[in-house]
């Protein structure tokens, strides 16, 4: 099992940047294929990132491509996501999450073990 608490969330400019951090407890933090979802009110979760086990293969939704970057660092047990040129459409709750399979196109369904969340409010 792994648990997994996010951080960096917080109130930005439309434009400006932000990195969100998830750190994993446990051993097999590098066995876990990684990714990063949010959720805006009254909304679904959606998928936003994902990475593979060694960090060599990542996926983004349309809306982030270019703008957001996953990565991680197995040694430090932690997974990444860099937000750049935010806009006021990204503001949601943004979760990491842990599969030990993943399957393309992302479906959170198939994540078992997941964070508590943090927020990010973009401001116009």
């Amino acid at each position: 099992q792994v648990q997994l608490v996010e951080s960096g969330g917080g109130l930005v400019q439309a434009g400006g940047s932000l990195r969100l951090s998830c750190a994993a407890s446990g051993r097999t933090f590098s066995t876990y294929n990684m990714g990063w979802f949010r959720q805006a009110p009254g909304k679904e979760r959606d998928f936003v990132a994902a990475i593979t086990r060694s960090g060599g293969n990542t996926y983004y939704a349309d809306s982030v491509e270019g703008r957001f970057t996953i990565s991680r660092d197995n040694a430090k047990n932690t997974v990444y996501l860099q937000m750049n040129s935010l806009k006021p459409e990204d503001t949601a709750v943004y979760y990491c999450a842990a599969s030990s399979v993943l399957v393309i196109p992302v479906n959170p369904a198939r994540f078992g073990y997941w964070g508590q969340g943090t927020q990010v409010t973009v401001s116009s």
